[in-house]
């Protein structure tokens, strides 16, 4: 089977990267032919291309013939989709927000996977995802890339940071005050810091604890970390044993992060560190979340979509899916409207404020910084 996985950005490596490139192996490894479709590559592509997964910016490249689309981002999911006419999708939802999380409606979308149950019910609720075309596979860790480092010392000693997202100007200084308050050591990685590794797994092992928020969270408890969630949302807590079948449902993520992020409730949190607790939640999510798993579930999703595709005639209603694509245009134009007006509305007032006496000078930092992002 040839899939084309419509990813967006393989500039660095996240948990949708990571996810794609675990699932790439695994379709490799048995036999498949998997091809990575982005339009802004990077080390990610780098690295896949490193384990010899195709990757591309271009579907003129491909000759191929393509089974099925898997689509993980919506624009490239909906060219990929105009490019290969009569190829059925899936398509999996990542995220609660944002314009790159976006669901494409089409024809040929067949089926739409949830990595999670917040995610579900922004298909579902928001969406106008019917039930029956949903399926919900949370997300996965690779069990034989993540091995289970020795038991935790009675005390953390070392601590990561582990989110392309920590930062100096986001959630890191309240994190640093508390891991120095209690004498912990901390190191951070992520592509904000500048500190990226395209192989966490061999570095996670030297750590007690992480300070992380979904697949990232997920693959330090396997590797047998205690986990701390937090990231830019707020703060979520210490991961403990009977709380991880609940967490995992919500992919340890945004609905998680639901407390102020302070030092106090961090070193609360600390307090709270139990190392043969930690032991029993890395156990768990080492029986339950094995990637092996949910890329069989998604083999077998692409077979019954492939199946219902040709059932029900492969070539089509082609006016159904210019409508659907005029509609998706559409709207993706009235999402960039809104998010250009309130990125001029944060511009406009970030000037004002820098121009007050009285900004302290980390404010004004912040400012500059998150202007020169926009």
């Amino acid at each position: 089977m040839r899939v084309l996985i419509a990813s967006h950005y393989l500039a660095a490596m996240g948990g949708v990267q990571s996810s794609e490139r675990d699932l790439a192996l695994w379709l490799l490894a048995r036999g498949h032919s998997p091809v990575v479709y982005a339009t802004h590559l990077g080390d990610a592509a780098r690295e896949f291309l490193q384990r010899t997964i195709p990757v591309i910016d271009d579907l003129d490249n491909v000759t191929a013939p393509i089974d099925i689309i898997h689509g993980d981002s919506p624009i490239e999911t909906m060219a990929a989709l105009l490019r290969f006419p009569n190829v059925p999708a899936i398509f999996v939802c990542h995220g609660w927000g944002g314009i790159e999380r976006s669901t494409p409606r089409f024809p040929r979308i067949l089926r739409y996977v949830a990595v999670d149950d917040t995610c579900a019910d922004r298909l579902m609720l928001r969406e106008g995802v019917e039930l029956e075309r949903l399926s919900v596979l949370l997300n996965a860790v690779d069990l034989a890339t993540f091995a289970q480092r020795a038991p935790l010392p009675p005390r953390p000693r070392r601590a990561v940071a582990f989110s392309n997202t920590a930062h100096e100007l986001t959630f890191l200084p309240a994190i640093r005050e508390a891991c120095r308050r209690a004498s912990i050591e901390l190191d951070v990685l992520g592509a904000y810091s500048g500190n990226t590794s395209l192989d966490p797994q061999s570095i996670l092992g030297q750590y007690d604890l992480a300070f992380a928020k979904a697949k990232c969270a997920l693959e330090a408890m396997a590797s047998g970390l205690a986990v701390i969630l937090c990231d830019v949302p707020g703060l979520g807590g210490l991961v403990r044993s009977a709380d991880v079948d609940r967490l995992r449902r919500l992919n340890f993520g945004i609905r998680t992060l639901n407390q102020p992020l302070t030092v106090e409730s961090l070193l609360a949190e600390l307090a709270l560190y139990d190392p043969n607790d930690a032991r029993a939640v890395s156990d768990r999510i080492r029986q339950t979340a094995a990637s092996d798993f949910l890329h069989q579930s998604l083999f077998e999703l692409y077979e019954s979509v492939i199946e219902e595709h040709a059932r029900n005639g492969a070539n089509g209603d082609v006016h159904a899916e210019e409508r659907a694509a005029a509609a998706f245009l559409h709207q993706l134009a009235v999402d960039i409207r809104s998010r250009d007006g309130r990125m001029l509305r944060v511009t406009s007032a970030s000037h004002r404020i820098l121009q007050t006496p009285v900004v302290g000078p980390m404010a004004s930092r912040v400012l500059r910084w998150l202007m020169r992002r926009r």
